[in-house]
């Protein structure tokens, strides 16, 4: 893994090499931040960058052994530690390492829910037990192997039971020489405060929409248009961004519903509104209000098609060309009014109103409003 595989967060990564290059690495150093910015891959670039025997422009060379080791997870002197189901008797991270190494190579930025599907956890919550840190104790005592540090990488450690991260604090205290940790959080406010407090922390920002599709562009394929769209409504979350593109075709769907639904309302065709009311309803709650999310982004998009703010829209092709023609309906005179009936469908859906009823009439209040 190296630090340009990692989408944005270029002063945390300039930050990490200069620290490394420095050799002023703290002992215990917590990435945290915005979820779907990938910190763990930003943990094992870290790594990989600090048993690199060969750096080479700020960046770990990837043909060194110990490069080489770090690709296929086999590195010596770097251990990880995550949540994991308890099994009988003794159970620490170590037995899941085959599941550890599929999810890595799998999923470039690191998911909870990807990881409970790689354990098969079911109904189980994934935890860091008690016998962890008997484990890394034992393994950072030893010798460092082949380079001057052995590094620890944990994911989670909002995750650890109290009492292993109670037994962790003596070796936070008082690290060995050659021994450094990376804990890698979601959720720092969940980290027991003897541990939070004695890490140095590194923060990750939000990455912007055009980072998020830079990214979907070299993994994906998408092009600069159809990646910005996705991109937009992901928020800087590339794990958002990437189920986007799986419900691709049910977006292509609402699209056609939108569509229809404007049409419509524009040529006040009640008996047919009605009718898309009742097929909009037959979605069921769940996919009723992901369209109606989807409509809302819509009008807010179409707003700002309409005063000519290129630069701030996120539509794809087909969606660009259907609002060359729809957006002078959507101005100052209605957007508002009309996002505030989209809310209040959807509050009405999510507390289990009659779906027909509560779709058919906010159909007729966009045909009151799309003539404004």
């Amino acid at each position: 893994m190296k630090f340009s595989d990692i989408i944005g967060n270029q002063a945390a990564k300039d930050h990490l090499r200069r620290l490394i290059d420095n050799d002023t690495m703290p002992h215990a150093l917590l990435i945290h931040g915005a979820a779907g910015t990938g910190k763990l891959a930003l943990a094992r670039a870290a790594a990989q960058y600090i048993h690199c025997t060969n750096r080479t422009n700020g960046e770990p060379c990837g043909v060194c052994p110990a490069c080489k080791q770090h690709i296929n997870f086999n590195h010596a002197d770097t251990f990880f530690s995550f949540p994991i189901v308890k099994k009988k008797g003794y159970t620490v991270s170590d037995d899941y390492i085959t599941e550890w190494k599929s999810f890595l190579l799998n999923n470039p930025i690191e998911s909870f829910e990807h990881w409970l599907n790689e354990l098969k956890a079911e109904n189980s919550q994934p935890i860091i037990y008690v016998n962890e840190s008997e484990n890394i104790l034992r393994k950072m005592s030893y010798a460092s192997y082949s380079s001057k540090y052995k590094v620890l990488i944990m994911w989670l450690p909002e995750k650890m039971k109290e009492d292993c991260a109670n037994k962790l604090l003596k070796l936070l205290e008082e690290p060995f020489s050659d021994s450094l940790f990376i804990l890698v959080s979601e959720n720092p406010k969940a980290i027991l405060p003897t541990i939070f407090s004695r890490v140095q922390r590194l923060e990750l920002k939000k990455l912007s929409t055009p980072e998020v599709a830079a990214y979907l562009q070299s993994r994906y394929g998408l092009d600069e248009q159809n990646a910005l769209a996705v991109a937009a409504p992901a928020d800087g979350n590339i794990l958002i961004a990437e189920e986007n593109i799986t419900l691709d075709g049910e977006n292509k769907e609402f699209f056609q519903y939108f569509t229809s639904l404007m049409r419509l309302a524009y040529s006040r065709d009640l008996k047919s509104l009605k009718k898309w009311a009742e097929e909009v309803h037959a979605f069921k709650r769940e996919k009723a209000r992901r369209f109606l999310q989807y409509a809302a982004r819509m009008i807010r998009e179409n707003f700002i098609y309409n005063i000519h703010v290129k630069e701030l829209n996120y539509l794809n092709s087909p969606e660009e060309q259907f609002s060359t023609r729809f957006a002078p309906f959507i101005n100052e005179n209605n957007v508002e009014q009309m996002i505030n009936e989209i809310e209040k469908a959807d509050i009405d859906i999510q507390g289990n109103a009659n779906g027909k009823i509560v779709l058919f009439d906010f159909a007729i209040r966009i045909t009151i409003l799309i003539k404004r």
